[in-house]
């Protein structure tokens, strides 16, 4: 056996190795991570309604405190759309890394939303 051929053996043996089932957490994480970014993104850009009869000064502490809050609520959202995407693409070479990732994107949703929630003023 020359080589070469082995070298291709070798090259062979490393692509039976990656396992089959490493796309199910990017998959479940993507299931669970859009849905629920979609309603932290709907809540947040509502937010703006429930200071509709809101007395003068109200008004200006809702408004001075929803400026930052959505900057923060948008951030983290594109953050973690970000880590999904990144879940996808450690998929074929690492994927320990990948889980780790999958589940890591909701999870930062979900945070994201508590900090907007924890930083805008409601009346």
């Amino acid at each position: 056996m020359s080589q070469a051929e082995a070298q291709d053996d070798a090259l062979n043996d490393d692509r039976d190795e990656f396992p089959r089932t490493s796309w199910i957490a990017p998959l479940a994480s993507t299931v669970i991570t859009l849905p629920v970014a979609f309603y932290a993104l709907l809540t947040s850009m509502l937010m703006p309604m429930a200071c509709d009869s809101c007395t003068e000064e109200e008004a200006h502490r809702f408004d001075a405190s929803f400026g930052p809050a959505f900057v923060v609520s948008c951030c983290g959202l594109a953050l973690s759309l970000c880590v999904l995407l990144a879940s996808w693409v450690c998929m074929r070479k690492r994927p320990a890394a990948s889980v780790f990732l999958a589940v890591t994107a909701p999870i930062s949703v979900l945070f994201t939303w508590m900090l907007f929630m924890g930083l805008v003023d409601t009346p």
